[in-house]
């Protein structure tokens, strides 16, 4: 299996990847899952790992008396880790800039072509683009390098930071913790999880969709 079915596997099977963590490590799944929500937003090279769907699974293990998990420390530190990582990626964006593009290594992990898709996103809708991005996978990682990159204030940033974090925090915890041990949810996890990205995805599919019709015109 190669990293990119690796990759699919983990993501539509995330809730089985995440008890075999639990059963590994234990009481290290907080600092692991943590990681993971951290560098996909603080890292620009990673928009590709899993946020909703790890959300989801996580609080929807936490539901589930066998496995030990404490729910609470799972949304502080979601919600720690998408303030913060998105406030590194700010500060990453505001002293490199888009030069980083061009850089021979960094530059085969963030293409052009994304973070032009999100200044249009960025321009189109201002500091609530931010917000709204937390929502959308490729694009919650490269808003806040798009916004520092574009010297928007930090002042101004850090409060759409902070709603977009909490906003999100709650809605895919709530709903994992809600929702994730019912049986049909469970029997289908993997089509949960596909239906998440999906839906996620299409605010960008639907603005992809009509900067084309608007260029035809």
């Amino acid at each position: 299996m190669n990293i990119i079915q690796f990759f699919i596997d983990f993501v539509l099977h995330i809730d089985t990847h995440l008890v075999t963590i639990v059963n590994t490590f234990g009481s290290w799944t907080y600092l692991i899952v943590f990681a993971i929500i951290f560098i996909e937003t603080g890292a620009v090279i990673m928009p590709f790992l899993p946020g909703d769907s790890l959300l989801f699974a996580a609080c929807a293990l936490s539901a589930n008396p066998i496995y030990n998990l404490h729910t609470g420390i799972f949304v502080v530190l979601f919600w720690v880790a998408a303030v913060a990582g998105d406030s590194l990626n700010f500060f990453i964006g505001h002293t490199i800039g888009k030069s980083i593009t061009s850089h021979p290594f960094f530059g085969r992990f963030i293409k052009e072509e994304n973070i032009t898709k999100t200044e249009k996103f960025f321009e189109k809708h201002g500091g609530i683009s931010i917000t709204l991005a937390r929502f959308m996978p490729i694009i919650r990682t490269f808003a806040p390098f798009v916004a520092g990159a574009s010297g928007y204030k930090y002042s101004q940033f850090i409060r759409y930071n902070l709603a977009g974090a909490t906003a999100w925090v709650v809605l895919c915890c709530g709903g994992g913790y809600f929702f994730g041990n019912f049986p049909l949810v469970k029997e289908h996890f993997s089509m949960i999880v596909l239906g998440i990205i999906l839906v996620s995805l299409l605010p960008a599919v639907i603005t992809f969709i009509k900067s084309r019709l608007g260029q035809k015109a």
